[in-house]
Order: C-alpha cells, then structure tokens, then sequence
C-alpha cells in the first residue's frame, strides 16, 4: 500500500527520465574514469562523453533509445544549464582586477575579435551559421563550457553541439602540445606567456595546464585570464540569445529567454563568491559538480547524435576550428606584447 502511494506521488515524466538520467551519469562517471586510470590529462572528460555515448547510442538501438530519450532530455537542458550556472562558483571579481585594466582589455578585445572571425570566415566556408557560431564561442571563451552555453540559449542541433566540442577540443589538444614550444622560441616572460595562455587556450583545465607549464607565476596569471574569458561567457550567451530572438529562432516553439535563468545564477554566483557569501565547501563542491554534470549532459548529447550526420558535416567547420584558433592565439599575443610591459 506504501509502495503505490509512494509511486503515485511521483509524477510519471519522472519516472520515465530515471533511464536516461541514469545512463548519462554511467558515461558521464566512465570518462572521468577513463581519463583517470588511463593518465589522458591531455584529453577533456567532456570528449570521451560524448565518444561514450555515440557508443551506447549503436548498443541500446532503436527500442533502447527510445527508453532513454526522456531522461536523454532532461540531461540535455536542465541538467545542463545547473552546469552553466555552477561555473559562476569558481569566479571572483578581485581575481580578475588583479590582470589590470590592460589586461582585460587585451582579453575581452581578442574574444570579440575571435567571435566576429569566426562568423565571418563560417561564412566563407560555407558552414551552417549555427555551427560556426557553436565553434565560435567554443573557440573563443571557453571550450566545451561555452558550446553548451550558447546551445542552452540558441537550441542548437544535438550534431552541431557534437561536431563543435569534437572541433575546438582538438584545436585546444593542439594549443596545449603547441604553445611551450613557441613561447620558448618566442623568449616569453612568465607573465605574458600565462596571459597567452589563459586568453587563448580552449578548455579550462588545458590552458591552466598549459600556463603552469612555464612555472608558479606564468599558472597564475593564466588561471585568472582564462576566469576573466569564463565571467564573459555570460554577456555573450545573452548576446547571442537576442540574435536568437530576433530571427525567430531556427525550430519551432517560444523563443528563448533574452536573460535565461541560468545566466541570472552565473552572476550571481560571481557576485557572492566575490563577496565571501559562498563558503569554501560549496566552492569545491560546485568545482566538482559542474565538470560532472556537463560530462553528462555530453554523454547524453552523444547518444542522440546520429554518425551519419556528423560526417555530412565534412572536414569545412574542422578548417573553421582551426582558423578561429589560430586567429584568437595571434590577436591575443599581439595585444599582449603590444600593451603590456
């Protein structure tokens, strides 16, 4: 008698999510393992998600995918957007001033310039606007974080999300192998070279690894330039969700919020963490919980990726990774060694 009561209490889309939610956290929890039993500090969790997941999507088959759909769902967008939202925990405003007004200028100006080359030559390689807007902001903020971002506020296509993680996680792999090599050859301080580093690197974790490749001081000042680079995923989310709005939207339904909610959390969350409202156990705890719930939202991704149209995309947007990156490393250090002593 409990038992029923108990399940009548909870509502039925609830419990069909239970599959899917589950599935993506078993992915989510096996690329973590992967990266950490295999050593792959080079390779991005978020990755193997979405790998982990076009695997189970052939296993499962029609019948099982349509079991797990709804969880499959729920992982995408809610779940998601929590995960967007947490960055805002790792993020102070005192440790972004401490790069100096040259210094945030020098960022915020390459990102916007990455943004605007990246529109401009999608065009000319004639990828999907969508698409290129997705590799855009990957390219230019911060990586996967960024992708999955602007998706939660343009409703981008499981395949594009896809196919622009696989891109600017490449580009940024690259950078990482790269970039100790050319700042040797370069003769770059520790404090320019952690500002390259922290304003053009991809990925978080990479360009932190990166920075703190050249020692204390240059891991420093990249770990803040590239928070500086995560504070401004938020205007451009609502950047981008205005052009969503205007156009219409690419499917059907009501348009995106101009200010979503979980943008309103971003900030919120930077502006208690630079108060000292957010005590160090939530920090951590949201350092921790965000990688694993975008992993998930990737792994879910994945299993509603089809291969058959990720390979219609064809090598174009690849070449549009690559130029993006290139452009945002060379704009970056030319301000850097332009402005800064």
């Amino acid at each position: 008698m409990i038992r029923i009561v108990l399940l009548r209490a909870v509502p039925v889309a609830a419990l069909r999510a239970i599959p899917g939610v589950a599935l993506s956290a078993a992915l989510a929890a096996g690329a973590f393992a992967l990266v950490h039993l295999l050593g792959l500090r080079a390779v991005s969790p978020l990755v193997l998600a979405v790998l982990l997941g076009m695997v189970a999507r052939g296993v499962l088959g029609r019948g099982g995918r349509a079991v797990t759909r709804p969880g499959v769902a729920f992982t995408v967008r809610p779940l998601l957007r929590v995960a967007v939202m947490l960055l805002g925990a790792q993020v102070t405003v005192d440790r972004i001033a401490a790069l100096g007004g040259a210094g945030l200028a020098v960022i915020a100006a390459a990102l916007a310039a990455c943004l605007g080359f990246s529109v401009w030559l999608g065009r000319a390689l004639r990828v999907e606007p969508g698409l290129a807007r997705l590799i855009g902001a990957g390219t230019a903020i911060c990586g996967a974080s960024a992708v999955l971002a602007v998706t939660s506020a343009t409703r981008a296509d499981e395949e594009d999300v896809a196919y622009a993680i696989a891109c600017v996680t490449l580009c940024g792999t690259l950078s990482m192998l790269l970039y100790p090599l050319l700042a040797e050859g370069l003769a770059l301080a520790p404090r320019a070279y952690g500002l390259w580093a922290g304003a053009s690197i991809h990925e978080v974790g990479q360009a932190v690894a990166t920075a703190f490749q050249n020692g204390r001081e240059a891991g420093e000042v990249g770990t803040i330039a590239k928070l500086w680079r995560v504070a401004l995923l938020a205007p451009v989310v609502i950047g981008m969700g205005l052009v969503e709005a205007r156009r219409g939207g690419n499917v059907p339904g009501p348009r995106p919020a101009l200010l979503p909610w979980f943008v309103t959390g971003f900030l919120i969350l930077i502006a208690a963490n630079s108060a000292g409202l957010l005590p160090d156990a939530v920090r951590q705890a949201a350092g921790w919980v965000a990688p694993f719930l975008l992993a998930m939202a990737l792994g879910a991704m994945g299993l509603d990726a089809d291969p058959a149209k990720l390979r219609a995309r064809g090598p174009r947007p690849l070449l549009l990774g690559l130029g993006a990156t290139l452009f945002l490393a060379s704009a970056s250090l030319i301000g850097i060694l332009w402005l800064l002593p």
